[in-house]
């Protein structure tokens, strides 16, 4: 069992891999249903992986049509309808996506205060690069009007889950389909356009996980998944 550790909450750090969308949210709700299991004690965890090509969208998202959700299906990407926040976005190859399924009782009741601290650790490992990113009026955390890394989360009685999606060195391509997050007229970024140099996941992860450690004020202890 994961416990405090000098003061600071604990948080599991589980690598999935690759991983289809459809077996991360098994995952994940997995990890929400043993929290709201009174009887058992669950790590606070964090779910990192990168996914196959899909398409998402959001609670706010005005429906596709079906003729719209088997045009993106033929480019050879997955299409999920999920209950986290945000509009419509991509996922692949080369993104890095965390799914934090905290109890925020361990930290602060606020989904606000969350939402800001998921930013702050963004635009933190982003510095950690040399980059300048910052948040807008619109969601995600931007690098002037190019978005970097979108945020979309779910929470049900302070558990929280979904979460961030930072481009490493994604194929720009596949948002070329969508109107990212629904936000017109703005682009897409990722660490490697920005620093013009090859940037994978692998490398990205340590960077945000210690700006998470910064943020939450807690340890992260890597860990095999015993799924």
């Amino acid at each position: 069992m994961i416990r405090m550790t000098l003061g600071k909450a604990a948080v599991r750090v589980v690598n999935l891999g690759r991983i289809s969308y459809g077996q991360a949210l098994q995952v994940q709700q997995k990890h929400v249903r043993q929290h709201l299991d009174k009887s058992s004690e669950v790590p606070n965890t964090l779910l990192l992986c990168e996914h196959h090509p899909v398409y998402t969208i959001g609670i706010r998202q005005a429906p596709y049509s079906a003729e719209e959700e088997e045009k993106l299906k033929s480019l050879g990407a997955e299409f999920f309808r999920t209950n986290r926040g945000g509009l419509i976005t991509f996922h692949g190859p080369g993104q890095l996506v965390c799914y934090p399924v905290l109890n925020l009782g361990c930290f602060k009741k606020s989904v606000r205060w969350y939402v800001c601290e998921l930013e702050k650790t963004v635009i933190g490992l982003c510095s950690k690069f040399g980059i300048k990113a910052a948040t807008s009026p619109d969601t995600g955390v931007w690098v002037g009007d190019n978005k970097i890394c979108a945020i979309g989360i779910h929470c049900g009685r302070y558990i929280t889950s979904h979460g961030i999606a930072l481009n490493c060195n994604t194929e720009m391509g596949w948002f070329d389909n969508i109107v990212p997050c629904g936000i017109v007229g703005k682009g897409v970024t990722s660490l490697s356009l920005e620093l013009g140099r090859e940037v994978t996941t692998a490398e990205a992860a340590p960077y945000l996980l210690e700006s998470f450690s910064e943020r939450f004020n807690c340890q992260v202890i890597p860990e095999r998944d015993p799924v």
